[in-house]
């Protein structure tokens, strides 16, 4: 993995936030780098870029639970620290739901962000030295039952409990157990870690991480 400085991402919409924000990151001796939409950091963001990325919920065009969203199906490990208004906190909520690292509600202390900043460096270095370590990810693969591998395969392509049922013929609880056991024996901390995990495998030439999109 890039064991390259951490930059810490900006994006939100109001240019006014943006270089405030930018000016307090570069004040405390981290890289920030400041953008204006979801669309421009999805159409530069290395994965293997360490840091991580401030976000405001509410935005045009593609919003910041969307771009979660995106990440996650990227498997983009970057944790991600989304800024609020006080009617975005149920927003704010579901997307801890999918796996944000962390909200924060406007007004805040600049301390209060920067805290936050530290803590998601310090988790993103945690995530990127575990995600080196190939060799124990695929004993970890090889420990799936064959109908682990095929929750796994459909979970780390974006299927919905829902529609993996269906898919399986099996009920959305049992899915919801292979897909905590899946979690568990992979020792995925969230579903973007879990792909990355796979992407990983996949990398080194794990063919049974192989996902139904990546088959030709």
């Amino acid at each position: 993995m890039n064991q390259g400085l951490p930059i810490v991402f900006i994006v939100d919409d109001d240019e006014a936030v943006r270089n405030s924000l930018r000016l307090l990151v570069k004040s405390v001796g981290l890289s920030a780098t400041a953008l204006v939409s979801a669309q421009e950091f999805l159409a530069s963001y290395d994965p293997l870029q360490p840091g991580c990325l401030v976000l405001d919920v509410r935005m045009p065009g593609m919003s910041g639970l969307e771009l979660q969203q995106q990440l996650n199906l990227r498997g983009a490990v970057i944790p991600v620290i989304f800024i609020t208004g006080h009617g975005d906190v149920p927003m704010a909520v579901a997307a801890m739901q999918q796996g944000a690292f962390d909200f924060l509600q406007k007004p805040f202390r600049d301390q209060d962000l920067m805290d936050r900043i530290q803590r998601a460096l310090d988790k993103d270095r945690a995530n990127r030295a575990e995600l080196g370590e190939r060799s124990r990810i695929r004993e970890q693969h090889e420990t799936l039952t064959p109908r682990e591998r095929e929750v796994l395969a459909l979970v780390t392509s974006g299927k919905a409990n829902k529609v993996m049922a269906a898919d399986l013929g099996l009920s959305q609880r049992t899915i919801e157990i292979h897909r905590a056991r899946v979690m568990e024996k992979m020792g995925a901390s969230s579903l973007a870690h879990l792909v990355r995990m796979v992407l990983d495998l996949e990398d080194s030439g794990g063919q049974a991480a192989t996902r139904p999109d990546s088959a030709p």
